[in-house]
């Protein structure tokens, strides 16, 4: 074992505990370190997939982990997490043999805690070397089995199931411990969609044209990060299903558009690229540093119409005048639910107590920013969760008091052609679901407001 090895799972513990004690956020938390350690892109890429597969995994490993220990027994919590990502090594990851994963754990235990602490992990996870893990489908009730199985906090899979039934939500949770691969946006007014696949493949990436954006791309292999089109700003990072959002604005030339919540600025400077940069953007967010977020991104992408500043979205009509507007955009706060597979500890802080709070800012919000749109404008409202009360009911909420805007009908006309059947459509908009284009979840719909 060398040193570098061990230092990669001891500084995968101590990440752990800095993400599930302190609060961090999982992929702020890994992006800092990699940078402070300069590890080589090998090993980076160990570390990242031993901390947010342990992660993704958590409740799998502590039901594991209580099948080999009694249950009155007290377990410090970096014991736990040392458990929980030797766990993972040898269940999930094929490379790395059981007995190296053992005797590096055990060292660790040594150096951080002391001699008791290293027999007891030891014998723990000879034990699970010798007689396998436990088999979930022993598990009779079916929405406990998706909970342990997926990893999803259980109030979360019932909450599911109500509002989809165990088979869409057993799907839902399977698809969120999957890998999702990288979706970039090529920014049009640089290079086209099919000259960046041609750079892309003399750099050994390799790359499919999205059908859901005519600016999109879905790299196969290779790491887009590391090629020199990032650094030199042709294309954004973007999910498949957030590409989306600007698409189906029905955007044209010369509009004044509002993008209400704007951070990170990916739909703003997505608007703007729709409309070759001609036209006005006002984008927001209740934080100067994450307006200013926005800003930074549209000056890499070298985009003028972009206008941003902080504001609480329930301020603005103090900003603007009313019926202001061609299109708006309210890419509303909500839990998140639908990114589970790249912020997996999403899942372990949200409550239902967090949902129901959040659905009240998102309909204050609608109902404020709503006079500013012109008549016959569009109005799109997009969330990256999966919960009916943050979505459906929101929508079906807005309609009912303002009866001069309705759910455009000509939306669904427009939609992709593998979600326009799709069983996440519904009268007040279409919810994706992350098994459906193998996306993050995300509910969008378009209002349009009568004359």
């Amino acid at each position: 074992m060398t040193k570098q090895t061990y230092n990669i799972r001891n500084i995968a513990l101590d990440l752990l505990m800095r993400i599930s004690d302190q609060g961090g956020y999982s992929h702020l938390v890994i992006d800092q370190m990699l940078k402070k350690n300069q590890l080589e892109p090998r090993d980076g890429g160990l570390l990242t997939e031993i901390v947010y597969g342990t992660l993704q995994r958590k409740i799998t490993l502590e039901y594991d982990l209580n099948s080999f220990i009694r249950s009155n027994k007290k377990i410090d919590k970096w014991v736990n997490w040392l458990l929980y990502l030797s766990f993972y090594q040898m269940k999930y990851l094929d490379k790395v043999p059981d007995h190296a994963v053992i005797h590096q754990s055990v060292e660790i235990a040594k150096r951080k805690g002391h001699k008791g602490i290293a027999n007891f992990v030891n014998g723990i996870l000879r034990s699970v070397q010798r007689e396998g893990f436990p088999d979930y489908q022993e598990i009779s009730d079916p929405v406990k089995r998706v909970s342990i199985e997926t990893s999803h906090p259980l109030w979360l899979v019932k909450r599911w199931n109500e509002q989809y039934g165990i088979g869409k939500t057993e799907k839902m949770c399977q698809t969120n411990i999957t890998h999702k691969k990288v979706s970039i946006r090529v920014q049009p007014l640089r290079i086209t969609r099919e000259q960046l696949l041609s750079r892309l493949e003399t750099s050994h990436i390799k790359a499919s044209l999205s059908p859901f954006s005519e600016q999109g791309l879905v790299i196969e292999e290779g790491n887009i990060l590391r090629d020199e089109t990032f650094q030199e700003s042709l294309f954004t990072i973007q999910d498949e299903s957030s590409m989306l959002v600007a698409e189906l604005m029905d955007l044209k030339e010369g509009m004044a558009v509002l993008d209400a919540c704007s951070a990170p600025g990916g739909k703003a400077t997505h608007i703007a690229e729709k409309m070759n940069d001609n036209g006005k953007v006002s984008a927001y967010d209740l934080h100067d540093k994450k307006a200013e977020l926005v800003r930074k991104k549209a000056k890499e992408l070298g985009l003028t119409s972009i206008q941003s500043a902080q504001s609480d979205a329930r301020k603005l009509q103090e900003k603007h005048a009313k019926q202001s507007f061609d299109r708006i955009l309210i890419d509303a706060p909500c839990s998140g639910l639908g990114v589970l597979r790249s912020k997996p500890d999403i899942k372990y802080n949200k409550t239902k107590e967090d949902i129901v709070k959040l659905s009240i800012i998102q309909k204050e919000i609608l109902h404020h920013i709503e006079p500013l749109l012109k008549n016959e404008g569009k109005l799109m409202y997009s969330t990256c969760t999966v919960d009916q009360e943050e979505n459906e009911e929101v929508i079906k909420d807005f309609v009912e008091k303002h009866p001069d805007y309705r759910v455009d009908p000509t939306f669904f006309d427009e939609l992709p052609a593998i979600l326009k059947d799709s069983s996440g459509r519904s009268e007040f908009g279409i919810q994706i679901f992350p098994q459906d284009i193998n996306s993050d979840g995300f509910f969008m719909t378009r209002l349009v407001r009568d004359s």
